[in-house]
């Protein structure tokens, strides 16, 4: 079973032709997917995308480029949301030290309130870090300590040395299309070294198309080429890297029913 942990399917590159992408998406061999909520005012279009598919599921969370909109955000205000049908997690959240679009205070404040909220919840934290490991790595490493909590790197192109950090807290890694560019080997070399139980794959359409599509809108109809490097990066056949990170997938996302 294919399945795609990270599409965006409410943004307005799918506008158009949604149902037609989602329609693609199945006819090239993507059984499920998971929809994630960048904003909170995002939040009821997502949700209402993840209703009207059976084969669709959701976030609820805010973007650490939105933190800058979500000062007063609670864990409690998460964990509400997050009892509504077919939420299977929390986030996209985290720190984002490269475009620095939110203060960075802000980002660390917003951040610790999804972590409480996937504790509250038992729901897996959907996790986004860029230019930002040690203060990533630190803020989880604190707060595992008060509890355990799932946590899934996102799209994980940061280094070696916060991978390790992540995964000795039993954190899953989401490989996406950035492993197939030519000049990211940096990637596929931390992507050779991370837990093979706990490896899933992701497109997060629209962006990051993989090669050989790169430059044109991203879709989970490409997913296919992301688990050939997934498979190619860790010497696999394709029949294995498919079982490993569905059985990942389920493992980290036991809310969802396996069929």
């Amino acid at each position: 079973m294919l399945i795609d942990s990270h599409v965006n399917l409410h943004a307005p590159q799918f506008a158009e032709d949604k149902d037609q992408v989602i329609a693609r998406a199945r006819a090239a061999g993507v059984a499920m997917m998971v929809t994630i909520c960048d904003k909170l005012q995002s939040f009821d279009a997502v949700h209402a995308i993840a209703m009207a598919q059976a084969d669709i599921w959701c976030t609820v969370g805010a973007h650490p480029h939105e933190a800058k909109d979500h000062h007063a955000l609670t864990a409690t205000e998460l964990a509400d949301l997050a009892q509504r049908p077919k939420v299977v997690g929390i986030g996209e959240a985290g720190l984002d030290y490269h475009y620095d679009l939110s203060p960075r205070d802000v980002q660390r404040s917003v951040f610790a309130a999804h972590i409480a909220a996937a504790r509250m919840t038992g729901l897996p934290l959907v996790l986004h870090t860029r230019q930002a490991d040690e203060d990533t790595g630190r803020m989880l490493e604190e707060a595992y300590a008060e509890g355990p909590f799932k946590i899934l790197m996102h799209c994980y192109t940061s280094g070696a040395d916060l991978a390790r950090r992540a995964a000795a807290l039993g954190a899953w890694f989401s490989v996406s299309g950035i492993a197939t560019f030519k000049q990211a080997q940096d990637v596929r070399d931390v992507i050779r070294d991370m837990p093979a139980d706990r490896i899933i794959i992701e497109t997060d359409c629209p962006y990051l198309a993989p090669i050989p599509h790169r430059g044109r809108r991203n879709e989970p109809a490409f997913l296919p080429h992301i688990l050939a490097k997934l498979a190619e990066i860790r010497g696999w056949t394709l029949e294995t890297a498919e079982q490993q990170t569905e059985d990942a997938f389920f493992a980290l996302f036991d809310r969802i029913p396996r069929p």
